[in-house]
């Protein structure tokens, strides 16, 4: 037993104060009766309660950079089970007035081209003058960092400190460097590129969004064995000067002359007048080199171009061993596919929507050898989202063993799996976790090559199967914090977070504030309460929730689309709660649904069957909110307000009993949503089955939809209609992809056509939602209350399969389901937590209850 701190396992460097504190009851417990907190020795008592997860903290308010030890004794099933481990939490510097450092820069002179400008070296020396008990770097950059002292490097972050909304979040990490440091003298070094916060980023490409300069920010605060703390920073006696890496760009990608290596030419920074205010902890984990994959195959395509197989589209980077002699040059091109001469093809990639300038698809590194043995080209100022790279330049053939393909994301505690019979089943589930994983670089992405935006709508929808097999807490939580911190003044919520300004402004600026886009806002922090019990992230968000349902609330009630102005020239009764102006992206990408070259034209479309749907389900999933923030009178009210645009939504969208435009989507979000009378539920869902046989049993839905597809068709009598329709094998379907060689889920339904022609990104996560099917239905395991306390176990198999397996590690530990079907008999093992209850439904009918245990049925 051992308490966690916030939603961290190693909480160093935190920002809260009053952190939350969580733990796991050992197994075989029943019922927690009560709980003790100590902190650094001091107990506060017994409080009776069976609460284990972000329970309050005890004692006073912590300062900056405090240290505290925590541990806590149970008393569970009438025993007392004695106190935990203790977990060290330290906090880092809170407040403007902590910091003593100095934000400094190179003094640059012009500034290149975007793309094209170079990482520089920053120095500084420091001299600790008396036995070192303990010592904490504070450390942040506008750009991207890499620190060493001595030439150690200092952690193992990448892409530090991340992607933000700059101005509001600058992020800080706090690093344990106590063993780098003795009496003497250290040279404090680090490296410094531009980053999300100057280089390239988005569709359009643009740079500098958050500024023009890179800076770099240190502070170093060293506790002596004497009692006595002294503290060094970056200021005006530290150094600049050019590097190895003459150009680094996150799109572009990376180049080095290694034969510059050590080459210096030491001059004075500059000290930036920039300020403490937006210094911050970022509550996510930070972006690390996580795995490490070995070719599959390395082949010599002609001479001078070798093309490296990975045999996995992932988001990171090569670590290349093999450089030739000196002066040698190579070009590595990352690509998610290759062309029919087996070369790897670009043109895919590139940023095509009618509003773009021309643009290249990037993702080129380079490099010119220095002939040195042992010599290495990692580059770990960008990242490129591949499984093909094409190595070209006089080298002799490599081998596997020279290659490394390195996996790059934010470090997300795993906890959540799934196998099953079906091999295909599996490669597909596999494929929309690297779908995840290769969007999830400190925000989630769409896709890891050409725009690596943090879209909303695509969050949105994936939030619930990214929490069951990743712990997301923090990591969305920070991105929310951007999300909510751009909001403007009249409610609307930017497609993005972090948004660049070119996205926000000029043509761009129009089409912000999409339904089911914003309504991230509401449904990102209702899952966080769900799955980790969080009511902190609600109370936290409320203020940008009402802004954003005020804006849907006050579009619908005074503007109308001009479509429907003509068509009923005077307002009707229920015209009031219809949404209906504005900018929306809809049922986005639906098979053949791509709006092509008239994109001005699909701006202008009504979409209010879509933008109407999501006002009704986020003000009563606000109301949900309401009543866990205690607040009955706007529980009642948003209540209120989500029926009477239920019932306008029915008023406009149903015509004699059916759902109008009549798409498997529309059909899908009507029961999803709750938005039919039950009288017109069943009708509806068999239109869904004769819709999706007509089309020949093929999925029709887009983005926003097709999470729901198979829960609508299984939960309303079409069950077997909703496994055919996950083993379809013919485009377009989940299949067709994987029997096409997909290792990550495309955006499109047809990213890689019949004919082997790769179109848009390879790599989206949002139709891999559809693994939630095989989690919740197939494996039957489901959440019935929040922090998983109670959940169900209703296994519901098909498609043939003879056995799967699925776990989840919820905060009160593993729940494990496994089932197995030979010969007619049905055979279940459950594993329930300490603390929980699962309602067990067989496929007979038959239910039980379980409490914590192994239990086979």
């Amino acid at each position: 037993m051992r308490v966690r701190v916030e939603h961290l396992d190693h909480p160093v460097g935190i920002a809260e104060r009053r952190p939350r504190l969580s733990w796991q009851l050992p197994p075989g417990t029943v019922a927690q009766d009560g709980y003790e907190l100590e902190v650094d020795g001091t107990a506060y008592g017994r409080t009776d309660s069976a609460e284990t997860v972000l329970v309050p903290w005890p004692a006073d308010d912590l300062g900056s950079g405090a240290r505290r030890s925590v541990r806590v004794r149970v008393w569970a099933d009438g025993r007392d089970l004695g106190w935990s481990e203790p977990t060290v939490l330290e906090t880092g510097l809170l407040d403007a007035a902590d910091w003593t450092a100095a934000w400094i820069r190179p003094d640059e002179g012009e500034v290149p081209k975007a793309g094209s400008r170079p990482a520089y070296r920053v120095r500084g020396e420091v001299f600790v003058n008396a036995p070192v008990r303990g010592a904490r770097l504070h450390v942040t950059a506008h750009g991207l960092h890499e620190t060493s002292i001595d030439g150690a490097r200092v952690g193992d972050d990448e892409l530090a400190p991340g992607y933000t909304e700059y101005a509001v979040h600058t992020h800080v990490r706090t690093h344990d460097v106590t063993a780098l440091l003795s009496p003497g003298r250290h040279v404090v070094e680090a490296l410094l590129a531009d980053g999300w916060f100057r280089g390239q980023v988005g569709a359009p490409r643009a740079s500098d969004q958050w500024g023009d300069r890179t800076a770099y920010l240190a502070q170093l605060v060293v506790e002596h064995e004497d009692g006595t703390t002294t503290v060094h920073g970056t200021g005006p006696d530290w150094q600049w000067t050019t590097s190895h890496i003459v150009a680094a760009d996150l799109i572009d990608g990376q180049s080095e002359d290694r034969r510059l290596v050590g080459a210096v030419d030491w001059r004075p920074v500059v000290v930036a007048e920039i300020g403490y205010d937006a210094l911050t902890c970022s509550p996510a984990p930070p972006v690390r080199p996580v795995e490490e994959l070995r070719p599959v195959s390395v082949t010599t395509l002609r001479p001078g171009v070798q093309v490296v197989d990975l045999g996995q589209n992932i988001n990171g980077h090569v670590r290349l061993t093999r450089l030739g002699p000196e002066g040698t040059a190579l070009t590595l091109t990352h690509g998610e596919a290759l062309g029919p001469d087996g070369d790897v093809t670009m043109d895919h990639l590139v940023p095509n929507l009618p509003f773009l300038p021309d643009l290249t698809a990037g993702q080129v590194d380079h490099v010119v050898s220095a002939g040195v043995v042992g010599d290495v080209f990692e580059p770990r100022f960008t990242t490129h989202g591949f499984r093909y790279v094409r190595i070209e330049g006089d080298l002799p053939a490599i081998s596997a063993g020279d290659v490394t393909g390195v996996v790059v994301h934010t470090d997300l505690p795993e906890r959540g799996g799934f196998t099953c019979s079906d091999d295909r089943l599996n490669r597909l589930h596999d494929a929309a976790v690297w779908s995840f994983r290769g969007n999830a670089c400190d925000v989630p992405t769409d896709c890891p090559t050409r725009e690596r935006a943090g879209w909303t709508g695509d969050w949105q929808l994936y939030v619930p199967t990214a929490s069951y097999l990743y712990d997301v807490a923090g990591f969305s939580l920070k991105w929310l914090r951007d999300l909510a911190a751009m909001q403007w003044a009249d409610g609307t919520l930017n497609n993005m977070a972090p948004i660049p300004v070119a996205e926000r402004t000029g043509f761009l600026e129009q089409v912000n504030g999409s339904a089911g886009w914003g309504d991230a806002v509401v449904l990102v922090p209702l899952e966080l309460h769900r799955e980790y019990g969080d009511a902190e992230v609600l109370a936290e968000l409320w203020p940008a929730m009402v802004a954003w349902l005020d804006r849907m609330e006050r579009m619908a009630t005074h503007d109308r689309h001009p479509d429907r102005v003509a068509r009923h020239p005077e307002p009707r009764p229920h015209d009031r709660y219809l949404w209906d102006t504005g900018f929306h992206w809809g049922e986005w990408l639906e098979p053949d649904g791509h709006p092509g070259d008239d994109f001005e034209g699909f701006i202008k479309a009504d979409k209010a069957v879509v933008a109407t749907a999501f006002y009704a389900w986020s003000t009563r999933n606000a109301a949900e909110i309401a009543r866990v923030l205690d607040d009955k009178v706007t529980a009642d009210r948003y209540d209120e307000l989500s029926r009477l645009v239920t019932a306008a939504w029915v008023e406009e969208f149903v015509e004699d009993g059916r759902v109008v435009p009549h798409t498997q989507a529309n059909l899908v979000r009507a029961l999803a949503f709750d938005l039919l009378p039950d009288s017109l539920r069943q009708r509806a869902a068999d239109d869904l089955a004769a819709l999706v046989r007509d089309f020949g049993v093929h999925v029709g839905t887009g983005f926003l939809a097709t999470p729901d597809l198979l829960p609508v068709l299984a939960d309303h009598g079409h069950e077997d209609l909703a496994y055919e329709l996950l083993m379809q094998d013919t485009a377009p379907s989940w299949l067709a992809m994987i029997d096409r060689g997909a290792t990550t889920v495309w955006e499109l339904w047809d990213g890689i056509d019949a004919d082997g022609v790769p179109h848009e990104s390879l790599s989206h996560y949002s139709k891999g939602a559809v693994i939630s099917f095989l989690h919740r239905y197939t494996a039957g395991l489901r959440r019935t209350s929040p922090t998983w306390r109670t959940f169900e176990v209703a296994p519901r198999p098909g498609a043939g399969l003879t056995w799967a397996r699925t776990h989840h590690d919820s905060p009160h530990g593993r729940i494990s389901v496994a089932w197995s079907l030979s010969d007619g008999a049905f055979a279940l093992d459950v594993t329930v937590p300490p603390g929980c209850v699962a309602t067990v439904v067989l496929p007979s009918g038959a239910t039980s209850e379980a409490g914590p245990g192994d239990h086979s049925f």
